[in-house]
C-alpha cells in the first residue's frame, strides 16, 4: 500500500477554537480523520505531521523523499514566506498538493502570495473541511 504525508503548518493544532467564523468548528484530528478515510478508500496509508516549526516540516519533507508517494500540505501561515518549505518541496519527486480551509486569495492582500503553489500541482482553497477529502482524492488521481 502505498503511503502519503498530510503536513500542517503552524496554529492548525488550534483548529475547533480558532477564529471559527474562518476556519469552522471542525478540529484538526476530525480533519485528520477525513483524509484518513479518503486515503483509504484509494488504497493508501496517510501518515500526518503537525508543526508550529518550519525546520520540522522541512525536515518531514525531506523524510518523505524516501517513505512518501505524495503530499498534502496545508502551510498555514507559513504559505506566504517559507521558501525553505518551498525548497523543500521543489526537492520531493512526487505530486505535491497545496490546501487551505478558506481562500487566502479573498482575504487579506498579504495572504495573496503563496510561494507554495509553484511547487505543488495544484491548490484547494476556500471549500472548509471537505478540502481535505478533495486533496486526498487530487492526490490519488496523480498517484494513478
Amino acid at each position: 500500500m502505498s503511503s502519503i504525508l498530510l503536513l500542517s503548518g503552524p496554529n492548525l493544532n488550534l483548529l475547533g477554537s480558532r477564529e471559527p467564523d474562518i476556519y469552522g468548528t471542525d478540529t484538526l484530528t476530525d480533519h485528520v480523520e477525513t483524509a484518513r478515510t479518503a486515503a483509504l478508500a484509494h488504497g493508501l496509508e496517510l501518515d500526518h505531521l503537525q508543526s508550529n516549526h518550519e525546520g520540522v516540516l522541512v525536515d518531514a519533507i525531506h523524510a518523505a523523499r524516501a517513505d512518501h508517494a505524495g503530499i498534502i500540505i496545508n502551510p498555514g501561515a507559513f504559505t506566504h514566506y517559507a521558501w525553505a518549505i518551498h525548497d523543500a518541496l521543489a526537492a520531493f519527486e512526487g505530486p505535491v498538493i497545496e490546501l487551505h480551509l478558506s481562500n487566502p486569495n479573498a482575504r487579506e492582500p498579504w495572504r495573496h502570495t503563496s510561494v507554495v503553489a509553484p511547487v505543488a500541482a495544484g491548490s484547494i482553497v476556500g471549500f472548509g473541511g471537505k478540502g481535505y477529502r478533495m486533496a486526498v482524492d487530487a492526490l490519488a488521481e496523480l498517484l494513478g
